[in-house]
């Protein structure tokens, strides 16, 4: 790994007060490597019990989404300055799932990340390729595509952008997401996964050479404890964003260790 480690738990939509309690316990009691920067993500409605949970120990925790707009008449949405009030210091964006069941674009991803950035919030962006596009041979192109438009980058931006770029860069972590890993049980090689990642490497340099080697740029896919140190083993790949291993207390410890 080349860059800050991270390891992110997204919850999806599982969880009960219960449930997340023995969880979190389970998580505490069985993680004991130092240095490693954990987020977790829960549901909206646990935000605030994770985050009283987790107060006393050096965990974070994020929303899986926010809204685009600070307040207004946006029913069932969360806004970033929400998150943050009671206590979140990241927000995934622009997972495959918001992205093909709620259809969000990359300039959806863009508006909702330049709020959370405005508001004080880390971001993770995601960005992924679907089996078709791989296939066809545009993985690197959709993925890079997807990430310029998600960071509001115009094609004709490039290094020497300045100030604002920079500041932008240092409050975000990419999550490479293959949409035919997630859920399914299969997982990219760690050949595979270095090759997307060192694109998105050698992209974030030529928009910041300072800032781009030390982005963390995340691994989204089906990671379980038996292929977390074969994929960190790899020089671009920094951490992962971990599904539904992050619900085994055990196997996520277990993760979390390998990205040590």
């Amino acid at each position: 790994m080349s860059a800050h480690p991270l390891v992110v738990a997204n919850w999806k939509m599982n969880g009960s007060r219960a449930d997340n309690a023995s969880l979190l316990a389970g998580l505490l009691d069985g993680l004991r490597v130092p240095h490693v920067p954990v987020v977790i993500c829960p549901p909206a409605p646990y935000l605030e019990q994770v985050v009283g949970l987790l107060a006393e120990s050096e965990l974070e925790v994020g929303g899986q989404d926010c809204s685009h707009s600070s307040s207004g008449a946006f029913t069932g949405e969360v806004s970033p300055q929400m998150l943050r009030d009671i206590g979140c210091g990241w927000v995934i964006l622009g997972h495959s799932e918001r992205r093909q069941y709620h259809r969000e674009t990359d300039e959806v991803v863009a508006a909702k990340a330049a709020a959370a950035q405005a508001a004080g919030l880390r971001t993770i962006v995601c960005v992924g390729e679907t089996r078709e596009q791989r296939e066809a041979g545009s993985a690197i192109d959709i993925v890079l595509g997807q990430l310029k438009g998600a960071l509001g980058v115009g094609e004709d931006r490039g290094a020497g952008s300045g100030h604002d770029r920079r500041s932008e860069l240092t409050q975000v972590a990419i999550a490479y997401e293959p949409v035919w890993a997630i859920g399914t049980g299969i997982t990219a090689t760690p050949e595979a996964a270095q090759e997307m990642h060192a694109s998105i490497r050698e992209w974030l340099i030529s928009q910041d050479p300072v800032v781009g080697p030390t982005t963390s740029i995340l691994y989204g896919g089906s990671v379980k404890p038996d292929n977390a140190q074969a994929l960190f083993a790899m020089e671009d790949i920094d951490g992962a964003l971990v599904g539904g291993a992050s619900l085994d207390a055990g196997a996520f410890a277990d993760i979390v260790s390998a990205a040590a």
